[in-house]
């Protein structure tokens, strides 16, 4: 997991920062899902940001929490690289193919 998220990190030019990967059980995701998505169902993978893209703070970033469910993903590095590409501000939900793009480039890549 720690190689999937550097990757994904270096991919898009972020050399340090701290990261947190949890994994939760399928009930734990769904309450999450529900509180910070309003999608009462459980799902693969969940990110929350800390400092944002735009941070000018000085020393490592605090890019923030990707919480995993196991049992809703086929493949756990691609939710890693997922979880992360979302902390360092990529959305799949707005943008045009960008960020499933990367993500199937550097998950190839490992």
């Amino acid at each position: 997991m720690r190689e999937a998220a550097t990757a994904a990190l270096g991919a898009v030019g972020v050399s340090d920062g701290h990261v947190a990967i949890d994994f939760v059980t399928p009930r734990q995701i769904q309450v999450l899902n529900r509180a910070h998505r309003g999608k009462d169902s459980p799902t693969d993978v969940l990110s929350f940001p800390v400092d944002g893209m735009g941070s000018t703070q000085s020393g490592p970033r605090e890019l923030g929490d990707v919480v995993i469910c196991r049992e809703h993903t086929t493949d756990v590095i691609e939710a890693v690289v997922h979880g992360v590409l979302h902390l360092c501000g990529y959305d799949h939900e707005t943008d045009s193919g960008e960020m499933l793009e990367l993500q199937d480039k550097i998950v190839e890549s490992l």
